[in-house]
């Protein structure tokens, strides 16, 4: 029998054996939802519309005279019927065959020879296979599909209960286009509502190009928002759908409209909200960036197109040619998916920059609500490492009240200034009050003042800026200058040998509580201070260890001693005098625990207070007696 006569009656296809574990694949673990039937049937149909649209601007002639694109539904509640059909390029015989017949073709014993067992990696070969249509299967248990080619006269009728077979059968249809029909399984029959259609076309569809209508009534919007020029869209249009898309009240801070031709093609709107939300700081948030392929919703939580640290941001990203698995829930990562990313990660820096140099007031708000963001880039992002570091901003000793950058910082520095300085505390009285500030302070060295724990983490990755060192001043081997001129030295200093035996003396008390004692050059006032040795943890890195590690050990301190200090020379003629009296050692014990106080590791105040009382004691009796003696 010829071929021709072949294609003039109805033939029967015999699926392969796998068919029914594919269907079973396809129905079970690639769709969360039943609904996503509806999603994969109109994106279908917008491909057919499109695809039709790309030829009329070449040819005109194959709109013919159905040239208004649109998609119909017919729902029928009553009984439970359901069609979907498109006016687009339709589908010839082999057309048929080939593409909705895919798993019936040579292609699924190559399918099946290419699965792994690993259902991610299955997820992403199944989208190769072009097999998103048999989702219907879900909903349906026999579903018929009506086509005819822009090209051909004959339509044809293509029929399967998506089990053994299908069929193939020659088909009148006056016009061009591609009709989908069936009946709801029982289980499925909440599909069959007008309501259940419309707002699952809302949540999918509401923004595919083409017009959608529900038994002759429009369901869909038809006109993105991100699809019409920038200048022809009201601020007032862009707050209400951020606060459709992001669920919000406030309207956002900022937004930018992208509409991109090369290296990739895709439009998109990024905003950027007032404020963060209050689950922001989780890593595992959604990043709340909807992805749409040819105005057809996707997913809502595309974490593929934007960093994590940049999930405070809101937006749309709307793609002509990204490549997508068939659940249309797992984006591919592939080639087009990264040249997006690093694109909206470009710009969105940009403005970032943008406000930073030109408006300081709007950036100062954005840092103090979104900087921790920036700062988690530094530490995560190597690739915007660079243009991250420039965004960096911290209070410090120079204006305690007002932000200022790195690259400020640098422009103040003393010329002959090597390093650049910061300390972490939790507030600013905390700093200031700090015994390690006392040089800074004392010879006008800016500092900069870290409030967030995450700072620890951030200038040691930094490490360097515009060849300048960054440096904790709570570290033991700082390159301080003695600063101490011949006119400041006192009748009271301590000589070499005296300095050297009280240092000792301390060393000896203390055993291996520290690592070492040894004179201070940053102490002004304060007689001692504990500081991290050369290769050390400083106090906060090391309490935040501890947290999330209960056996983590931390490194012993250096202790530095004010020699210039009254007290600490008071106790050096005790010393040299009554080496081995009590409050001698008391006092030591006492200014190493103090010490331990400030920087927050005194790990038990049990000794410390009553030894303070004590001391006092003596004080106050000898200050009583000198005041009976005036």
């Amino acid at each position: 029998m010829s071929e021709a006569k072949e294609a003039t009656k109805k033939q029967e296809y015999e699926f392969q054996a796998e068919m029914s574990q594919l269907l079973h694949l396809i129905t079970h673990s690639l769709y969360t939802h039943r609904e996503i039937f509806l999603r994969e049937l109109i994106s279908n149909a917008s491909d057919a519309l499109n695809k039709l649209h790309f030829l009329s601007l070449t040819d005109s002639k194959v709109l013919g005279d159905d040239a208004e694109l649109k998609i119909d539904i017919k729902l029928d509640e009553e009984k439970k019927t359901f069609t979907i059909t498109d006016n687009g390029i339709g589908m010839t015989r082999d057309e048929l065959v080939n593409n909705i017949g895919t798993i019936a073709s040579s292609g699924t014993g190559n399918f099946f020879d290419k699965l792994t067992g690993d259902s991610s990696k299955d997820l992403e070969l199944i989208g190769q296979f072009g097999v998103g249509f048999y989702a219907v299967f879900m909903v349906a248990d026999e579903v018929t599909v009506d086509t005819r080619s822009y090209q051909d006269e004959q339509g044809h009728r293509w029929v399967s209960k998506g089990t053994g077979s299908f069929t193939i059968e020659p088909l009148d249809m006056p016009k061009r286009g591609t009709s989908i029909s069936f009946t709801f399984k029982e289980d499925a029959n909440e599909f069959a509502g007008k309501w259940r259609i419309e707002s699952t076309i809302k949540k999918y569809s509401d923004f595919v190009a083409f017009p959608i209508e529900l038994n002759e009534e429009k369901a869909n919007k038809s006109t993105a928002l991100w699809a019409r020029p920038k200048e022809e869209v009201k601020e007032d249009e862009y707050n209400e759908f951020f606060k459709y898309i992001a669920n919000a009240t406030e309207d956002p801070k900022a937004h930018l409209h992208l509409s991109v031709e090369a290296p990739v093609q895709f439009k998109a709107i990024m905003f950027i909200p007032e404020k963060p939300d209050k689950f922001l700081f989780t890593q595992d948030l959604e990043t709340r960036i909807h992805l749409y392929v040819k105005r057809v919703f996707i997913q809502n939580d595309c974490k593929e197109l934007i960093p994590q640290w940049l999930r405070f941001v809101k937006g749309i990203v709307d793609s002509e040619d990204l490549d997508l698995n068939v659940s249309r829930e797992v984006t591919q990562k592939n080639v087009i998916m990264e040249k997006i990313n690093k694109y909206l990660v470009r710009k969105l820096l940009g403005e970032f920059k943008d406000w930073s140099e030109k408006d300081t007031e709007k950036y100062d708000t954005f840092w103090g609500d979104f900087g921790t963001f920036i700062k988690e880039g530094i530490h995560m992002d190597f690739t915007n490492r660079e243009k991250l570091i420039e965004l960096y901003r911290a209070y410090s000793s120079n204006d305690s009240d007002k932000l200022t950058s790195l690259k400020s910082y640098v422009e103040r520095m003393a010329p002959d200034q090597e390093e650049i300085y910061y300390v972490y505390g939790k507030d600013k009285q905390t700093i200031e009050n700090s015994p390690n500030i006392e040089y800074f302070k004392k010879n006008n060295i800016e500092v900069l003042y870290l409030y967030e724990e995450i700072d620890d983490f951030i200038m040691p990755s930094i490490g360097t800026y515009q060849e300048k060192t960054l440096v904790g001043i709570d570290k033991a081997d700082l390159k301080l200058k003695d600063e101490k001129k011949e006119d400041d030295k006192k009748d009271s200093d301590l000589s070499k040998s005296a300095k050297k035996k009280l240092l000792g003396y301390f060393k000896d008390i203390l055993g291996d509580r520290v690592q070492d004692v040894i004179e201070s050059k940053r102490l002004v006032d304060s007689a001692c201070t504990l500081v991290a040795p050369k290769d050390g943890m400083n106090a906060n890195m090391e309490r935040m260890m501890k947290m999330m590690d209960q056996s983590f050990q931390a490194s012993k301190k250096v202790m530095e001693v004010n020699l210039d200090n009254p007290l600490i020379q008071n106790l050096s003629k005790i010393q040299e005098k009554f080496p081995q009296d009590q409050m001698l050692k008391d006092c030591i014990e006492q200014l190493f625990e103090g010490a331990s106080l400030l920087e927050g590791t005194l790990e038990s105040p049990s000794k410390f207070v009553p030894r303070s009382t004590a001391l006092m004691e003596k004080a106050a009796d000898l200050y009583f007696k000198s005041l009976e003696d005036k």
